[in-house]
């Protein structure tokens, strides 16, 4: 065997059926595109969801739900994460600089903690925003839970 003789498996090519090209082929005249209308001219193409003339479903379904443009997202961090980091960094004083190069957040996030966990040791954590049991357990034992605009 050599590449002079390579065939694709029989049965797994078509050929292309040839359009337009006089009536002895079958498929000139029209070119099985039917008689008038847009889909028998050249450079037609349907909008995006056209159901021939049908409602679309995506006017047939009714709108809901709200967006608020003022809501804040925050990637919420745990107070017991944040015993892990500062007891592996060696560190009591915690910021989101310090969640960015742990590959906790990145950059463009805002950062909220939560009280999920417990805390040993005091640490002094500046956040954008605090939950209340958080904020309770950081001063609980004589941290300072500061929030940064």
């Amino acid at each position: 065997m050599d590449l002079s003789n390579l065939k694709p498996a029989k049965g797994s090519t078509k050929i292309k059926k040839r359009l337009g090209r006089g009536e002895g082929s079958g498929a000139g005249d029209t070119a099985s595109r039917g008689h008038k209308g847009a889909q028998s001219r050249s450079g037609y193409s349907r909008k995006i969801g056209f159901e021939g003339g049908q409602m679309p479903l995506q006017r047939r379904l009714p709108k809901f739900g709200f967006k608020n443009v003022n809501r804040k997202d925050y990637k919420a961090i745990n107070v017991g994460i944040l015993q892990t980091l500062s007891e592996k960094k060696g560190t009591d004083t915690l910021d989101v600089n310090l969640l960015i190069e742990a590959g906790l957040v990145s950059s463009s996030d805002k950062v909220k903690i939560l009280g999920n966990g417990s805390l040993t040791s005091k640490l002094n954590v500046s956040a954008h925003a605090f939950s209340g049991k958080a904020k309770e357990l950081i001063e609980a034992i004589g941290g300072k839970a500061e929030v940064i605009k």
